[in-house]
């Protein structure tokens, strides 16, 4: 398989050095506004021929084409914010190549009643587009990382094998990382976590359909594995709202992140002073995007590992019957940070991120997944995925509840 991989950034890295790995792995062009990172990147994977770097703009989807028949990819994979998605996968689309993401194409408010009705959802302009990919025989998997990616795997896994009936799916994400020498260090992108963070989050019910909430609604403390112990979660808008319940059958979808006390208050600040606009305005001479500029202010994530220290836990619980009686479970991916650095040379958080579009290369490169469309991680048998997690290095543990 020969992939152009946009964006070097932490988890474009975590990809690359993933797929360094697999003799299905061609060739991987690295791609990225700045070409010193790129460069970084091929550095350490010491193979300029299977590893070339390349510049591009990811909001140039003239650029993108160009570098995909330069190339001759079978697949572009999108490492960006999804702030890039629409150039990228309507690139993808126009060469005629498959194409991945890790979040979906960005959603925007109901003007008139944001916490109470979705406006333009996540996702909806790829899926608008899925007869196009369909008649054109092409595939685009939409939402596969980790959260979204990984997690809907599991909810795909438990209604096929552990439930006879779901009652409801709720994504629950928490760790206890620690980022030493900074009072404030996100370990992923600020820029997307300012997105879902401070936007609307959205619930789905059979009997509504999708509907919004506020921002850090309905707090619960959720009991994490393997030592991370109880976390307070709070709604985020997320995208596995959106793509579970197209292929599971349920009764309420929701996600949950435990973000903590600290970090919502300055995402709080941050937008009660206009900081997480992502509208460029004007600055003495200079248009700049508010968000971009916090941004800048931040530590890259991709440079913290080293300073970081604990564990992040990514998954799914799921509540239901199984032969007549009450059942629930949480199906789960544990990074250790430490672990991660030393096996992997990669942070934990873009670890978990980068290895699972990876496994679905794999999958898709020896034809073990196969479609046409645009399709979510449910659409796909579990079975095969999450036997290949072990192997990477990420494998998977079910906890009854």
């Amino acid at each position: 398989m020969r992939i152009l991989l946009v964006g070097v950034g932490g988890v474009g890295e975590a990809i690359a050095t993933f797929s360094k790995r697999q003799p299905w792995c061609e060739q991987m062009i690295l791609a990225d506004y700045r070409l010193a990172r790129a460069e970084e990147i091929q550095q350490k994977l010491g193979n300029s021929n299977r590893f070339p770097v390349e510049k591009v703009d990811a909001n140039r989807q003239e650029q993108i084409e160009a570098l995909a028949r330069k190339y001759n990819v079978d697949l572009i994979m999108n490492a960006c914010d999804p702030v890039f998605d629409v150039p990228i996968f309507d690139a993808a689309f126009a060469v005629g190549c498959n194409y991945m993401d890790m979040a979906m194409s960005l959603s925007e408010p109901d003007p008139n009643d944001p916490y109470h009705k979705t406006g333009i959802k996540l996702g909806d302009y790829q899926f608008s587009k899925a007869k196009d990919w369909e008649n054109k025989g092409i595939l685009a998997v939409v939402g596969m990382g980790v959260e979204p990616g990984m997690a809907d795997v599991f909810a795909r896994y438990a209604q096929d094998y552990l439930f006879d009936e779901i009652e409801e799916i709720g994504i629950r994400d928490g760790a206890n990382l620690e980022v030493r020498g900074y009072d404030f260090a996100p370990n992923f992108s600020i820029w997307t976590t300012i997105e879902e963070c401070l936007n609307a989050p959205v619930i789905w019910e059979k009997d509504k359909g999708w509907f919004t909430t506020a921002p850090f609604s309905e707090p619960e403390t959720f009991e994490f594995p393997d030592g991370i112990g109880p976390v307070e979660c709070v709604n985020v808008e997320h995208e596995e709202v959106l793509l579970i319940p197209r292929w599971v059958k349920c009764k309420r979808v929701t996600f949950k992140y435990g973000l903590g006390d600290q970090f919502i208050k300055v995402l709080k600040t941050l937008q009660m002073l206009g900081l997480d606009k992502k509208e460029p305005i004007k600055v003495k001479d200079v248009m700049v995007a508010p968000r971009d500029v916090v941004a800048a202010c931040l530590p890259d994530p991709a440079y913290l590992g080293d300073k970081m220290s604990g564990k992040t836990s990514a998954g799914t619980w799921v509540k239901g019957t199984k032969n007549g009686k009450p059942h629930q479970v949480y199906l789960y991916q544990v990074a250790d940070n430490e672990t991660c650095m030393r096996e992997f040379g990669v942070q934990a958080v873009v670890a978990q991120a980068g290895v699972f579009p990876v496994i679905t290369m794999d999958l898709l490169a020896n034809g073990v997944w196969q479609g046409k469309g645009v399709l979510g991680p449910e659409a796909f048998p579990p079975k095969p995925f999450m036997e290949k997690m072990a192997a990477y290095g990420f494998p998977y543990g079910i906890k009854e509840m």
